[in-house]
């Protein structure tokens, strides 16, 4: 076999000798590098409450999930799952953790929520909470069942992709998790576009017992906040509210008649009325000796109130998701009824009548 040439050197032995330049200073008129550092954390956008869809075709329509929002964070370090609120909870979402492990080693920030199906396959709120523990003394319990329904994308592989209109970034999360790393029924999953003009598919959802739907302007980029760009339509209005205390009850001396409850009116807590259904006895019973910690021992009571003299105060605390019908002409919820505990980790927003 013969052998091969020789190579040449690069530079001839009578040439004389090149020296790398001395480098400068990087000249500020010059572009920035291509990659962006990944967020600590990002202030996720938030939908509006519309009482109708509004009309064209530049909306994107999904169902609306009965959960709580996280974002999931697949850094080359780790795997993180943070809450509304930027609380580290990736211990208590155990599943969602390792599903997302998976879906390396590309680095991305995915944006959903985090919900428990019943035995019919619909979000339960409810059994969220009991899976995490939000009522009883033990938080901190992990949801081993919760599933991570996707449905935005705002980094990847070194892009912060916020910046750029929802279309792309829709895009480019469905590329991602239906790619070989995701099966679509393990713990993150798509949260689907729905092609159906939204009144009528509104109307479909709300007769199957889901919560609503939930819009987002193809065209917009991400913006924290509540900036328009999302908005929501429910089928049955759900918010969050302080218990402020609560009525005894003659025939269940070990919980109580029913929750007081407040919302803001600028900085002041205002009495938006009292719930009385939807507590399980068990929860009921955890739920007072809760609410007998937290006594109000000052006076006078922590807001004004005209109602029954037998009310059991208790500070601003704690924080309950209740569904109800409308609102009354002066002020007060319709047909409430409690679904479960707001934690406040979740960064639960209290409803603001103003």
């Amino acid at each position: 076999m013969p052998k091969p040439p020789r190579s040449k050197p690069l530079l001839r032995d009578t040439e004389a000798p090149i020296r790398s330049r001395p480098r400068g200073r990087r000249n500020p008129a010059q572009p920035q590098l291509l990659f962006d550092p990944m967020p600590e954390r990002v202030d996720p956008a938030l939908a509006q409450l519309k009482s109708r869809p509004p009309k064209g075709s530049e909306w994107s329509w999904e169902l609306k999930w009965d959960g709580y929002r996280l974002t999931v964070h697949i850094e080359p370090q780790g795997i993180r799952v943070l809450t509304r609120g930027g609380h580290d909870w990736t211990h208590r979402f155990p599943a969602i953790a390792q599903a997302a492990r998976a879906l390396g080693p590309a680095t991305m920030i995915i944006d959903g929520e985090a919900i428990v199906l019943d035995e019919e396959g619909r979000p339960n709120f409810g059994l969220l909470q009991q899976s995490l523990g939000a009522s009883g003394k033990q938080p901190g319990n992990r949801a081993s069942n919760a599933v991570l329904y996707a449905f935005d994308l705002v980094y990847l592989d070194g892009h912060d992709l916020r910046g750029i209109e929802y279309r792309s970034r829709r895009h480019l999360l469905e590329d991602t998790l239906n790619g070989p790393g995701n099966d679509q029924v393990g713990a993150i999953r798509l949260s689907e576009t729905l092609d159906a003009e939204p009144t009528v598919l509104l109307d479909h959802v709300c007769r199957l017992g889901l919560e609503g739907i939930v819009g987002k302007r193809l065209d917009r980029p991400y913006r924290s906040g509540r900036t328009g760009d999302w908005v929501k339509v429910k089928c049955v209005q759900s918010e969050a509210f302080f218990i402020v205390g609560y009525e005894r009850s003659a025939t269940f001396p070990a919980g109580f008649g029913s929750l007081v409850l407040a919302a803001y009116r600028g900085d002041d807590l205002v009495h938006v009325g009292s719930v009385g259904t939807g507590f399980r006895q068990a929860e009921a019973i955890r739920l007072r000796k809760m609410l007998d910690t937290l006594r109000w021992r000052r006076k006078p009571p922590p807001l004004p109130y005209s109602g029954s003299a037998g009310v059991v105060w208790v500070e601003p605390t704690l924080i309950a998701e209740i569904e109800f019908r409308a609102w009354t002409m002066d002020g007060k919820l319709r047909h409430p009824s409690y679904k479960g505990l707001r934690e406040r980790q979740d960064n639960a927003d209290v409803f603001r009548l103003d």
